[in-house]
């Protein structure tokens, strides 16, 4: 990125609303993109606010200059997806880019996102999209991600199923 550089930081409950905010725009992008994915009010503010107090998952914000221009959801382990696994890895979720944000600005967090994991000493970053959304999928495998699954029957919060793939790259 050129001009001001992204600074990172972990997000605290002040930055809850601006979280949520970042995803009901990504949620309102995707639906005005035919991407039946995320959903308007489906992440509020007392969702970062859960994760933040957890103190097991991260959430990170991007910043430039004083604006927030996205975010991103760290987890250590993902059983509701990948299964019981080795702590090898750590799995990203929630990448939310402002919209409006210069282009490279979602690289950039997944970038940072693979940074920290290595970081902590762990091999692989993980996550899943849409099994539905091929052009998130060629996003990731553009990044270096590389499809190792299917997961037909994800569980959702609202108990209603869908399909993702299981995507990975190798950091060391």
């Amino acid at each position: 990125m050129t001009a001001r550089e992204l600074t990172f930081r972990g997000a605290g409950t002040a930055d809850t609303a601006t979280l949520a905010g970042l995803y009901d725009g990504a949620a309102r992008w995707m639906l005005e993109h035919g991407i039946d994915q995320w959903k308007p009010g489906g992440k509020d503010a007392g969702h970062f606010r859960r994760l933040i107090a957890s103190g097991v998952e991260e959430v990170w914000v991007a910043e430039e200059g004083a604006e927030v221009v996205g975010a991103y959801e760290l987890w250590w382990d993902d059983e509701a997806a990948w299964g019981v696994r080795p702590p090898v890895a750590g799995y990203v979720h929630r990448l939310m880019v402002r919209r409006g944000a210069r282009p490279g600005t979602g690289r950039a967090l997944l970038a940072r996102a693979e940074r920290r994991i290595a970081e902590a000493g762990r091999e692989l970053c993980r996550l899943d999209c849409l099994s539905a959304n091929p052009r998130l999928r060629t996003y990731y495998e553009g990044a270096g991600y590389t499809a190792v699954g299917e997961l037909p029957d994800k569980v959702a919060a609202d108990g209603s199923t869908y399909g993702v793939t299981l995507m990975e790259k190798r950091l060391v």
